[in-house]
């Protein structure tokens, strides 16, 4: 996908989902609210154009991705996100998709984020914690934490949504063993040419795969392979 426009930087949260809405990538009423209350101005270092349709670098060979790529992956992984469910996020970053999961699946589910570069866990928890999701990280539903996002966190295995932030040159066998029976994960999957892939894992836990559109992320790789590409 490509991104929508490039003006507005000092827009508002809300003109941004709803601009995001006019241009039909939001359909869901349930994820224009949720877009509505994680404000994305949080969830970016200072400095930044937080409403501008567009990755912004976060540090460490990073990014936040664009919003019409946070609609477009939590309208796909709506149906999947309902109250007490349970969803991991991958490469999770700023803490900004960790928190409109959380937001989804109520007090009653988990949201848990897992990312590798401790420095970025940390700016996650204190963006959280600035957020609407605040209770949710200090009740307990919602947790981020330091670890290689290619092995997933079985801990709190199986889950209902996988979302992995970063482009994998293939899916991570440990990602599908902890997707649960009718659950969903969306992944970009490629090196040179990648494809958002949606992933369904069936009752008898067969997977369905399917490409849902070109994108362009920053590849899911070691910790110390992330910090050399520089």
């Amino acid at each position: 996908m490509e991104r929508l426009w490039t003006s507005g930087s000092h827009g508002k949260n809300k003109e941004l989902v709803e601009r995001l809405q006019l241009y039909g990538i939001i359909k869901s009423k349930k994820v224009a609210e949720v877009m509505e209350a994680i404000d994305r101005g949080v969830f970016v270092p200072p400095g930044s154009a937080p409403y501008v349709d567009s990755p912004v670098p976060i540090g460490y060979n990073a990014t936040i991705s664009a919003p019409h790529m946070h609609a477009a992956c939590l309208e796909l992984l709506e149906e999947h996100l309902q109250p007490g469910m349970k969803a991991l996020d991958v490469g999770s970053g700023t803490g900004y998709l960790t928190a409109c999961f959380a937001m989804m699946v109520g007090p009653q589910g988990r949201a848990v984020g897992v990312e590798h570069i401790p420095e970025l866990v940390d700016f996650s928890i204190n963006n959280i914690k600035n957020s609407a999701a605040s209770t949710l990280l200090k009740e307990g539903s919602l947790s981020v934490h330091v670890t290689d996002g290619r092995l997933g966190w079985p801990d709190l295995a199986p889950y209902d949504v996988i979302h992995v932030g970063a482009a994998a040159p293939e899916i991570p066998q440990p990602l599908i063993d902890q997707l649960k029976p009718g659950g969903r994960m969306v992944i970009p999957v490629g090196t040179i040419f990648q494809d958002l892939q949606v992933v369904d894992k069936k009752m008898d836990g067969s997977v369905s795969i399917r490409s849902e559109t070109p994108v362009r992320y920053v590849p899911l790789t070691s910790k110390a392979a992330q910090l050399h590409n520089n």
